[in-house]
């Protein structure tokens, strides 16, 4: 499932991105079985010992060799993660239709990242499509912030939030009539 950048141009934010982040199922196949289905597509390592980093750090680091396009696959293991890929659906990105996350989750994945440009993207993913569940986000979020002992990352969401209404509000205001 795309879960970065291209996921959320498709989703209707518009931004640029130069690389493609994706997640697969932990439990679902092995590190070497990925690397040998990717390698059938010139898909291959950015690194020496690419598994070993991967089974450390959760992500499998890569580059499609002739075109230089990274793709760093997440390695998910964690209940959100296999709430997400089951709840994917396919999108049209280009001439391409590919399992993306729904864009619930795809602000859940960028308020755990929480980088600026993370925060901006869930920022107009709230805003463009006002049906995200925020309840479910934050249930989630902050079982994903216990885990990773990082409770600074409801405080980054409850930013976003804020700054999403603030744009939601300016965007439904009527103009004043002119007197």
């Amino acid at each position: 499932m795309i879960i970065g950048g291209i996921a959320i141009i498709a989703r209707g934010v518009r931004r640029l991105t130069t690389d493609i982040d994706a997640l697969v199922r932990g439990d679902a196949i092995t590190i070497e079985a990925l690397l040998r289905a990717f390698a059938r597509q010139k898909i291959v390592p950015r690194l020496p010992g690419a598994a070993a980093f991967a089974r450390e750090n959760l992500v499998l680091l890569l580059r499609h060799a002739p075109t230089g396009v990274d793709l760093d696959v997440s390695l998910g293991w964690s209940e959100f993660e296999h709430e997400a890929i089951a709840a994917r659906s396919p999108v049209a990105y280009g001439r391409v239709t590919a399992p993306m996350a729904s864009p619930d989750d795809l602000v859940v994945f960028k308020a755990v990242a929480a980088r600026p440009r993370d925060l901006v993207d869930a920022e107009a993913l709230l805003v463009l499509h006002p049906a995200i569940d925020i309840a479910r986000v934050r249930r989630r979020l902050a079982q994903l912030a216990e885990l990773a002992d990082a409770p600074e990352l409801l405080a980054g969401l409850d930013g976003v939030l804020a700054r999403a209404k603030l744009h939601t509000s300016k965007a439904i205001r009527k103009p004043r009539p002119r007197r």
